[in-house]
């Protein structure tokens, strides 16, 4: 089942995000940063676990982000990462957003979902206000991909 994450869930969000950028598949979120935007937050329910994680933030009038696509290994390959992607993509619809972007450092995987890779430097200054607050920034290489609504 997937549904809007809630307050309660912010601690097993925190933790699956940080293993996964532990093993460098995405960047890490502290738990400051999950709770101002638990609104943006989706999580994949199985047997009253938590087990994947994405995330809609609205950048601009016509412009959002998928973030934090996770699905813990041993649930991988069942189609439920192309679920969460689909639920954000269906709320930026609904929303009445234009485009979503991707960035990721498997861009393979967005691609099959009907992203296309852009570059980062076309796309507007407010994107990188999440990304000078990085380590990493600004040689991330992370991959930026759009999906056109």
């Amino acid at each position: 089942m997937i549904r809007k994450a809630k307050i309660e869930d912010i601690p097993e969000i925190h933790k699956i995000i940080n293993e996964f950028a532990e093993k460098g598949l995405l960047l890490p979120r502290s738990l400051s940063d999950l709770y101002e935007n638990i609104r943006d937050f989706y999580i994949l329910v199985i047997d009253g676990k938590v087990v994947g994680t994405s995330a809609l933030h609205i950048i601009w009038e016509d412009l959002g982000e998928v973030r934090s696509v996770i699905v813990k290994d041993e649930y991988r390959g069942r189609g439920y990462g192309k679920k969460l992607v689909d639920t954000c993509l269906r709320e930026a619809k609904f929303l009445g957003l234009k485009r979503v972007l991707a960035l990721t450092y498997i861009p393979e995987y967005f691609k099959k979902l009907g992203f296309v890779e852009v570059d980062k430097r076309t796309l507007p200054f407010k994107v990188w206000s999440d990304c000078v607050k990085c380590p990493k920034f600004p040689d991330c290489g992370e991959i930026a991909l759009l999906y056109y609504l």
